[in-house]
């Protein structure tokens, strides 16, 4: 029996939303060949409290039923959420990652003071901006919990074996490039495409496109 043709996801960063920029520019492209690229809404069960857990869950269940196979796209934090499905479900044939978030923790505790880490432990909250909306939001310290426990189980930094694309700005300081070198480096079935852009990604949304066809040929058909 044939498998079905997979279903295609796309998973937006940290803060953002299923509306992103990159999100609607890419599901735009892919509408035009025929493909449904589905956004999903990892903002689980809500920003304020934040849950990569939820997140994952969220993925898993929109893959479909045991039998069916995804492509994923994912950016920054969805990025990271992307991997870490792949690492674990049979069910993904193939990543997109859009600087993708790795070793979440480590990198925020050295972008942070340690009084201003203890802080937000202390009281619970850290202010942040919520991209999606334009607006100041907080975020709860069991965010952090969370991520502890997916990274005790699963790594900092994901065992991908599916054919991987990265797209890395060299100007990113969020999540700085020199990750996803180490990650991408030696590994023949991971792809690393460096551009000149920051975090955001959005002057090289044509790029991106065009590495993600290639890389992705053998599911667009004719």
């Amino acid at each position: 029996m044939t498998p079905p043709a997979p279903r295609w996801l796309y998973l937006h960063g940290f803060a953002s939303g299923p509306d992103s920029a990159k999100g609607v520019a890419l599901a735009r492209h892919y509408e035009d060949r025929g493909i449904f690229l589905q956004r999903l809404n990892l903002r689980v069960p809500s920003l304020e409290r934040l849950s990569l857990s939820a997140a994952l869950q969220v993925t898993r269940d929109a893959i479909g039923e045991a039998r069916d196979r995804v492509v994923i796209f994912g950016s920054s934090l969805g990025g990271l959420t992307a991997a870490l499905t792949a690492q674990e479900d049979p069910r993904v044939c193939a990543l997109v990652l859009l600087a993708p978030a790795f070793d979440l923790l480590g990198r925020w505790r050295r972008r942070m003071t340690p009084e201003a880490w203890d802080d937000w432990e202390t009281s619970g909250w850290l202010p942040i901006d919520d991209f999606a909306h334009g607006t100041r939001a907080r975020l709860h310290y069991d965010f952090v919990r969370d991520v502890a426990d997916v990274e005790a189980r699963l790594g900092a930094w994901p065992d991908v074996r599916v054919p991987t694309l990265v797209v890395h700005g060299r100007n990113d300081e969020t999540v700085p490039i020199a990750g996803s070198r180490a990650w991408a480096g030696g590994k023949r079935h991971i792809r690393l495409v460096e551009v000149d852009d920051n975090h955001d990604l959005v002057v090289t949304l044509e790029r991106i496109a065009a590495e993600a066809d290639t890389h992705l040929a053998g599911f667009l058909g004719p």
